[in-house]
């Protein structure tokens, strides 16, 4: 027997700058594009996070999908329509140095696997440029998507995985970065009827693609960005995932989190169930697509119309819906995460990600306290986890002191 202290250790709390896009107006932030970083760097200082994860993506002006078929605004608070050399990347530092705010990594979410050759291209080569931003910037990761050709099969689209994606995989490597793939699996990203369009959105398909990366050298540049929300979208658990992960010996896959959450309408499951086809949703007029941009917004109908985002914090505390797998247990997420993968935890992120509807709110007085109430609950979660951790799994099991009582399994039903 040994006494071994109590030493809780704790992860790194983080806010995504989507929450807040319209934060700078864009007639001051596109003529000056790096006044949005700062101006989002001093906003998380007040906000109460430590970290931000810095958003890219396509300027409005060069996007293929038009503003106005999107949920929420353009999220890119870094702008790379200009080359982001040493002298912008110096003034995001002096940012962060003088709020004491530390820079996660960088995210850009779109398709990779984009069926229309040009249109793939252009989404590459912005990946590249926002690869080079994360370099000059010293983060070791950045976040996105796989995507999914949606012309093709799932088999198919592993072909194009490997043709398409191990390049960019390869650049990242080049520049000493990880990618790090949000699992969501973008149902209403397109008018079409297919549910799953981005391919990585299951442990079953991370592993598949990790063994194409390990083939081409790039495994250990290949992580998952892991988000409970879209787990609860199809119908799992965080223990039971990690479990899965951890008896496939690929408990090491997931590098980062987004805390973000999700709750099922059971009303919703009841009409059209778990990845279920909706009928009627407004997004194609006299059988085929709309021609109005703005339509396509309904192609979300998929998963609105059975489940709900939420940030962390602002449903309500449900017992049964967590045994249910209708919302996000919290306290048993980070648990799991402790017990069950090989985590450098006090290096590890913890990257609030705000979607919830009815507080998506482009208006800074009224957003604050929403996220310094998330923000903060998401910190008090992550440290009670940790206490209990330490408690149970070093400090008792060092003088061989047994855990009361069972708690959650993995695989129950």
């Amino acid at each position: 027997m040994t006494i071994k202290p109590f030493d809780p250790r704790f992860m790194k709390v983080g806010v995504l700058t989507a929450a807040l896009q319209e934060l700078t107006p864009r007639e001051v932030r596109d003529p000056d594009p790096d006044r949005a970083i700062e101006d989002w760097v001093a906003f998380a200082r007040e906000l109460g996070a430590d970290y931000i994860q810095l958003s890219a993506a396509l300027h409005p002006t060069e996007t293929d999908v038009p503003p106005e078929a999107m949920l929420d605004p353009v999220a890119n608070t870094l702008d790379l329509r200009k080359m982001f050399d040493k002298d912008r990347a110096r003034r995001v530092e002096a940012a962060l140095k003088a709020s004491h705010i530390g820079l996660s990594d960088v995210r850009y979410f779109d398709n990779m696997l984009h069926h229309d050759p040009a249109v793939r291209q252009k989404k590459h080569d912005f990946m590249l440029r926002v690869f080079d931003a994360a370099a000059l910037l010293g983060v070791n990761a950045v976040c996105g998507f796989v995507g999914r050709n949606q012309q093709h099969s799932m088999d198919e689209n592993l072909l194009d995985f490997e043709a398409q994606f191990i390049p960019l995989l390869k650049a990242a490597k080049t520049r000493g970065l990880t990618y790090r793939v949000e699992q969501c699996p973008m149902p209403g990203w397109t008018t079409g009827d297919s549910w799953h369009n981005n391919i990585a959105y299951t442990p079953g398909t991370w592993i598949v693609l990790h063994r194409i990366c390990e083939k081409h050298g790039v495994g250990d540049h290949f992580r998952i960005h892991y988000d409970p929300s879209h787990a609860i979208l199809m119908g799992q658990d965080t223990r039971s995932l990690f479990q899965y992960l951890k008896d496939a010996g690929y408990n090491f896959l997931i590098g980062g989190f987004h805390v973000k959450g999700q709750v099922i309408d059971p009303k919703g499951v009841s009409a059209w169930g778990y990845g279920g086809q909706t009928m009627e949703r407004g997004d194609w007029v006299g059988g085929k697509p709309s021609p109005n941009p703005a339509d396509h917004l309904n192609a979300w109908k998929k998963q609105v119309v059975l489940a709900e985002h939420e940030l962390p914090g602002t449903a309500r505390h449900d017992p049964l819906s967590y045994l249910q797998n209708r919302t996000v247990d919290w306290l048993d997420h980070q648990l799991a995460a402790r017990e069950l993968l090989q985590l450098d935890v006090a290096k590890t992120h913890l990257v609030v990600e705000h979607e919830y509807p009815k507080a998506r709110i482009q208006d800074r007085a009224r957003v604050k306290p929403i996220l310094q109430g998330s923000i903060a609950f998401v910190r008090k979660i992550d440290e009670a986890a940790a206490c209990m951790y330490a408690l149970q799994h070093e400090v008792l099991a060092a003088q061989n002191i047994p855990v009361q009582g069972v708690g959650r399994e993995a695989f129950r039903t």
